[in-house]
Formats: structure tokens, sequence, C-alpha cells
């Protein structure tokens, strides 16, 4: 870790990471500082590159995207330049949601939101395996999320009050 972070500094970023939408007061009576602190902290976190911004989270189902599914991408070739080729090309794909670069028996995967099942195949048929550089593709619906967290987690003894003696 680059920055040094105190405990105020980790419920900071746990409430934040919780309700990014939360007002400086109540998120530094939620870290027990003061309001301006609060906020030269965040500012500092923000400046630190550890937040990096804000989200709205959005029911997708609600929006008429009824489906969720991973793909799993096998390149032909390994190269750097082919990998940043096909990161390239995967960030301009609307239906990919979140990539990471893997190792094991596949090179990628992909989480994907769409409308419905016949929107995803045409993706997976007309665009990803159609892709220069793609050997393989394998893929999974999912059926139900089992588990939703914000993306860090936080250490507990770092959340903790200060035991005062």
């Amino acid at each position: 870790m680059k920055v040094r972070l105190d405990s105020v500094d980790w419920k900071i970023l746990a409430a934040l990471q919780s309700n990014g939408r939360m007002t400086n007061v109540e998120l530094a009576r939620r870290a027990g500082i003061s309001a301006p602190p609060c906020l030269r902290r965040v500012r500092a976190l923000e400046q630190n590159g550890i937040i990096t911004g804000y989200r709205t989270l959005i029911d997708e189902k609600e929006l008429g995207y009824d489906l969720t599914a991973f793909a799993f991408v096998g390149l032909k070739n390994q190269t750097e330049a082919e990998l940043v080729k096909f990161e390239e090309q995967l960030r301009a794909w609307p239906i990919v949601r979140d990539a990471w670069m893997v190792s094991g028996e596949v090179d990628f995967v992909l989480f994907c939101i769409t409308e419905t099942l016949r929107s995803f195949q045409n993706f997976i048929i007309e665009t990803l395996t159609s892709a220069d550089n793609v050997e393989s593709v394998r893929t999974s619906l999912t059926i139900r999320q089992s588990k939703s967290e914000p993306r860090v987690p936080m250490p507990e003894q770092e959340l903790r009050d200060p035991v005062t003696v």
C-alpha cells in the first residue's frame, strides 16, 4: 500500500463503500471526527487514488436486462500486443460489464448483462467468437446472484473503535 491509512480512514472507506451518497456530516459522525477534517481526508483519499470514483448501483432486471452470464475466452496467442488488442476490443462491447485477464485454462473472464438469451447468443456468435485471436469461448448463464458485496473487504481491526484505558 502506497499510503498509510489509520482507523479513521478505514471507517471513511467502509462507510462510503456502503453508501457513496452519504453526506459529509453523516460520514464524519460514522468516522468519529468532525466534518471539516473528514472532508479533507476524503479529498486526500481521492487525490492518492484510493477512492477512484463513485457509482450508483442499478437493478438491471428492473430495466429489462434479464440475462447475466459469464464468457470464458481463450486466445490463440498471448503476446502482450494481442492481449492489449483484445482488451481494447472488449472495452467497446456494451454487453461486457466487467472483464478480467486470468491465469489458468482461459485467458479472460467476461461478465455480461443483456436483455435476452438471443441477444447474448448473437454477441457470442457474431462478435466474440469471430474476433481476431479468439480460439475458444465457453459460457455460463447465471441462475441467481447469491452474494453481492462492495469490491474491497474492510479489515475488521481497523473498523473497531479504539480501546481507551
